[in-house]
């Protein structure tokens, strides 16, 4: 920045309302003020040894800078306090220095090492803004040390440093493409992260560096997918949009059946076909059956990994971000079946009313998508409705749209919203209404003539233009069916006279020229008025009137052959060389001399040909191939940066690419082992099939009853609910000695005898719920990460403690890896409450489901108890609050006992 510019910034710089600036203008007597002093007082504040006042001056500091003010000669005062002890100093001193480090290279090199110490400190803020700073330094000679920074604060134990590295990796890439290699290493690892704070930024790192490596995304695919709900908002669009593309790449088309059988099914002859073609016919018959046979043969069966992406987006239909919203409607729109898009179109119409700064952008996806998927949007077709306070841009999407939605049942509710459009005030809009107007009358043939005759009617609006664009879209209707309509075309050949719009005038003409049989008498008198003001008609409507001579000339030479000629003599010399060129190519066309070529036999066959009725199409027609809520569709042309979206494959890719391998323990002590053989147990996994939780504890009930030996066991599977429990309470038992293993097992066979006190000789581990029990959902298998708990009252006594209520949870892992060690931890109970923890499960393997049972005492209360569910490497926060009729000992009376408490 020059020292003329930076002081233009400073004196000139945008203020906040009600701030007065000096120094505009030399005339009002800026230049003799001593406003270029007025930041001395910060350099003093910044220069003292106070941290107070050093805090005040960069809150000073940054306030400017956020009004948009220029602070760049404060650099020099603001870095010296780079390595100020004072954290919040150093904070904002961090915020600062980002700003500005780029503009002032050179100082900011000064402090490099202070940086470098700065990746260093203790607070993980300090750490991310020493990144931020250093990566903002655009200088080629610190790539060295901006790639090591970034690679050690990709292993950083804090998430925030590892998002702020992500951060910095496109801004190293953009400073040297050569670091690519090195780059993408630091993304892969990044992207294995398990944390949500960190997924947004890398991917956007891999989106920006990388993208073609889809490589990278296959091993943490189900994650994303996973952790998609919990990212933050922006992070959800960058990995939706990411998504998309992915999903389009590695799975099959889900609407494939569909496609094959509108391609060899259509019903309708094509515009070109011929009925005389029958060898054709059959051909496409047969095509026709064999298509249907492939269908039939192989039915579309969708990945799980493509189901689970539309799955766990579909919540996010409903978030505040009006960004998220479109993200997951484009995703859907791209990847989901037809049956399944319908539910993206009740999220737009929502955005539509609640959001009117995203209008714009949301009605730009309806267009395109009320093309493909009409259906979807009928419902809410008032939600289209015009209002006048809509800006004109609004307005015409809105027509598009309501144009798009049109069809027999529902035109002439959108003919009358059109009749009260064309009164309004608005110019272009009215335009806009009358050729939406024309299309309803191209597509539906029950209300073309009722189109016409309404726009015929508005040829006699006072306004110009509304007439001109009526003209212009009569023109394109009556090439539909021209003989019907002669006496339309004789009253417009009467508007030449009062019309001044070049495009209404030049399509009169050529109505009158292409149907000039239909009006023989009036054709020539048009030709000969237009002779007369040819000389200052625009160039557009010389055309016209060149092409009309030149159809008179070969349909009644004998009234307009000297009119033609005159016209052709006039555009021989006309200033443009098109309407010059025109008019010689004709001249040699239609008046043969012995000069003329072939071409002049076939003059008639080519100016009077049969031209095709034109097709009034949508300018949303094709922008389906550009990615929904891209600038590139916004804009249809393809923008700077833009990633096409991939077509989808002809055979499905390997899923298994997507499986994460799961680390085997090659060194395993004896204590691990014997985990292990814990694990084997059928309590703890669901190894017993399909059978349900009931069948297999009823066996195993008939196992412990029936022997006592069996029931003593440790490694029987049907050991009672006194040994399971100790040993959940034990939680240290596998790291004694065999000594007081033995005294565990005979305090054991004493606790056994408190079970056998109750009537039900069943284990209270495996408690089979009967159809009366209620589950109640303790963790949701998206806020669980694919881990789904659900809990029952079992009503069963709890053996350890008589007073305790026994609670029965069934773990399920839905995840694809294994969960390990789930134990509780933290437990937070209300005064006089107790809790008697579950055994801890030391495996859950994927798409299994282990049960276990826990005993709390709500001490007569229904307060709930909250706890930690914890997993090798996550913690959930869960509680359990009690029904009052859970809290219920269920007593067994005679007739008469019952009488008798009855009577008290």
């Amino acid at each position: 920045m020059s020292a003329s510019s930076a002081f233009n910034d400073e004196k000139g710089g945008s203020s906040s309302v009600g701030e007065p600036e000096y120094g505009h203008d030399p005339a009002s007597g800026g230049i003799f003020s001593s406003d270029y002093k007025r930041h001395d007082d910060l350099k003093e504040m910044l220069d003292s040894n106070k941290d107070s006042l050093k805090l005040e001056a960069m809150k000073r500091i940054v306030a400017m800078i956020a009004r948009g003010k220029n602070a760049s000669d404060l650099f020099p005062a603001v870095v010296k306090n780079v390595a100020c002890k004072n954290i919040e100093v150093k904070k904002l001193v961090y915020v600062y220095l980002v700003r500005y480090a780029e503009e002032q290279q050179d100082l900011a090199l000064l402090s490099i090492s202070t940086f470098q110490r700065g990746l260093k400190d203790p607070n993980q803020l300090i750490r991310a803004s020493a990144l931020r700073v250093l990566s903002s330094i655009r200088v080629t000679i610190i790539v060295p040390i901006m790639m090591l920074a970034i690679k050690e604060a990709a292993s950083d134990m804090s998430p925030y440093v590892r998002k702020t590295a992500a951060h910095a990796i496109p801004k190293l890439y953009s400073l040297d493409p050569e670091q690519k290699d090195q780059l993408i290493e630091v993304i892969e690892k990044l992207l294995a992260d398990k944390t949500t704070l960190v997924a947004g930024s890398v991917v956007m790192a891999f989106e920006e560096v990388c993208p073609e490596r889809i490589d990278l995304i296959h091993k943490n695919y189900r994650k994303l997918c996973n952790l998609l709900i919990d990212v933050e908002e922006w992070g959800q669009v960058v990995i939706i949009n990411m998504l998309t593309r992915y999903a389009r790449t590695q799975f099959l088309n889900p609407n494939i059946n569909e496609s094959l059988l509108e391609e060899g099914g259509g019903g309708e002859k094509t515009f070109y076909g011929s009925d005389e073609d029958e060898d054709e016919d059959e051909e496409e018959k047969e095509k026709k059956v064999e298509v249907a046979a492939l269908a039939k043969r192989k039915p579309y069966v969708m990945d799980p990994d493509h189901r689970l992406l539309l799955r766990n987006t579909k919540p996010l239909l409903q978030s505040r971000n009006a960004a998220v919203v479109m993200a997951v409607a484009q995703l859907y729109f791209h990847l989901a079946p037809k049956a399944e898009v319908g539910v993206i179109a009740k999220a737009l119409v929502r955005l539509l009313r609640s959001h009117s700064e995203v209008q714009f952008v949301v009605l730009q996806n309806v267009a395109t998508m009320t093309i493909k998927r009409r259906g979807m949007f009928e419902p809410y077709l008032k939600s289209f409705y015009i209002r006048s306070t809509d800006p004109t841009q609004i307005k015409v999407l809105k027509l598009e749209v309501l144009t798009n939605l049109a069809n027999e049942t529902n035109i002439s509710t959108i003919l009358r919203e059109f009749q009260t459009y064309i009164k309004s005030m608005d110019k272009d809009f009215v335009a806009a209404t009358i050729q939406a107007i024309g299309r309803c009358a191209t597509n539906i043939s029950e209300v073309r003539d009722t189109c016409l005759n309404g726009l015929v009617q508005l040829l006699s609006n006072r306004d110009e233009l509304v007439v001109a664009e009526s003209v212009v879209v009569i023109k394109k209707l009556l090439q539909m069916q021209p003989e019907k309509h002669s006496d339309i075309i004789k009253h417009m050949a009467k508007l030449t006279d009062n019309i001044q719009v070049p495009m209404a005038r030049a399509s009169i003409l050529w109505l009158i020229g292409e149907y000039c049989e239909h009006v023989p008498k009036i054709a020539p008198d048009v030709l000969r008025k237009m002779a007369k003001s040819f000389t200052n008609e625009e160039d557009i409507v010389k055309l016209q009137i060149i092409n009309l001579s030149a159809k008179l000339y070969l349909t009644n030479s004998k009234q307009t052959k000297l009119l033609t000629q005159y016209v052709l003599n006039l555009a021989k010399y006309d200033q443009n060389y098109d309407i010059r060129d025109r008019a010689r190519f004709i001249r040699q066309l239609i008046v043969p001399t012995e000069k003329s070529g072939a071409l002049s036999k076939y003059a008639k066959k080519l100016f009077l040909a049969l031209k095709p009725a034109p097709v009034l199409e949508s300018p949303f027609k094709d922008r389906d191939h550009f990615q929904l809520g891209s600038l590139s569709h916004l804009l249809n042309a393809k923008a700077g940066g833009y990633q096409e979206l991939p077509d989808w494959p002809e055979a499905a890719p390997d899923p298994s690419v997507r499986n994460v391998e799961v680390p085997e323990w090659t060194k395993c002590s004896s204590r691990e082992k014997r985990k292990e053989k814990k694990v084997e147990k059928p309590f703890y996994s669901d190894s017993e099939g399909e059978s349900g939780p009931t069948e297999s504890a009823d066996s195993e009930s008939d196992s412990a009853s029936g022997s006592e030996s069996g029931s003593g066991s440790e490694e029987s599977g049907s050991g009672s609910e006194s040994e399971e429990s100790e040993e959940g309470s034990e939680s240290e038992e596998e790291e004694e000695d065999e000594e007081e293993k033995d005294k565990k097992k005979k305090k054991k066979k004493e606790l056994k005898k408190p079970v056998n006190h109750f009537s039900s000789p069943r284990p209270l581990q495996t408690i089979a719920p009967s159809s009366a029990l209620k589950s109640y959902e303790l963790l949701h298998r998206i806020t669980g990460e694919g881990l789904q708990v659900e809990y029952c009252f079992s009503r069963q006594p709890f053996s350890p403690d008589a007073n305790m209520v026994a609670v029965q949870m069934q773990f399920t892992n839905n995840a694809t890896s294994d969960t390990k060690n789930l134990h509780m931890e933290d437990v937070k109970l209300q005064s006089g409450m107790r809790v008697k923890e579950f055994p801890e499960i030391e495996l859950l393997p994927a798409g299994e489901t282990s049960t276990a049972v826990m005993g709390i005492d709500f001490c007569d209360s229904t307060q709930a108890a909250n706890f930690q569910l914890c997993t090798h490497t996550k913690k959930f926060f869960v509680s359990i609050q009690p029904p009052v009729g859970e809290l219920m000992r269920p007593i067994f009376l005679t007739e008469n006992e019952f009488k008798k408490e009855q009577g008290q």
